[in-house]
């Protein structure tokens, strides 16, 4: 199969593979969504790609992409408008920045799947934690370090959306959507995902990926989700397509 191959998860909304999944609409771009199985094997993946995560883009005879670096700039060499990179360097550098801060390893979703992982090693789900920090550890398990990084990162996009909505814009960046719009929706599931309706979720991974610990869950600013909630209700389609 040539065209554009997006490798999604099945029944879980990563969302590194949602907000993947979010540039391509935006943009209007089709694609193959190709299923990658949480905690199997997925040895065709890996023969494919040459790894076992998700998300991965692959058009045609390309080298699959399986950074969400890689993935944002080629949704926008594919379709340039409407555009989700800002085209002043310095914008475009501060946009990277706080996408790292929010994808990357100890940024926001790195520390939100280990923290959750690690409550589940002493219990009925332990294999879901194992596979996760087994996988996707890089030494850092110490809970205190996951959660000062979780707090931090909470208050830098709070603050970022209170001084954008103090000069008057509806975006994270700038006076229009950009890439970091569509990747906080999607990385906000790790705070409160989608209700059932609008999220067919793993009944075992909701609880997981709701935020439960009482002294983060109050340093959440509403306006974190009220910013998840609008993208989602101008830009994106729902319910979420999981299967």
């Amino acid at each position: 199969m040539r065209g554009l191959r997006l490798v999604v998860t099945k029944r879980i909304p990563n969302p590194w593979a949602e907000a993947a999944k979010a540039l391509f609409h935006v943009k209007g771009i089709p694609y193959v969504r190709v299923a990658q199985r949480p905690g199997a094997p997925n040895d065709e993946l890996r023969a494919w790609t040459g790894q076992t995560s998700a998300p991965v883009a692959v058009l045609d005879d390309e080298p699959p992409r399986t950074t969400w670096s890689a993935i944002v700039h080629l949704a926008e060499r594919l379709a340039p408008e409407p555009t989700l990179i800002p085209a002043d360097a310095a914008a475009r550098a501060t946009m990277f920045g706080y996408l790292h801060e929010l994808c990357g390893e100890m940024g926001f979703g790195w520390c939100r799947r280990l923290a959750f992982a690690q409550s589940t090693l002493d219990g009925p789900n332990r294999f879901i934690g194992e596979y996760i920090v087994g996988k996707y550890s890089n030494g850092v398990l110490a809970p205190e370090v996951l959660r000062g990084r979780v707090r931090e990162l909470l208050a830098l996009f709070a603050e970022l959306l209170r001084e954008q909505r103090a000069r008057g814009r509806r975006f994270m960046l700038g006076d229009r959507l950009t890439a970091l719009d569509l990747y906080w929706a999607a990385f906000a599931a790790l705070i409160d995902p989608l209700p059932p309706a609008q999220c067919a979720m793993l009944d075992a991974m909701r609880p997981l990926y709701t935020l439960t610990d009482p002294e983060l869950r109050a340093s959440v600013d509403p306006i974190l989700m009220e910013h998840r909630d609008r993208i989602y209700a101008d830009y994106l389609p729902l319910p979420l397509e999981l299967a």
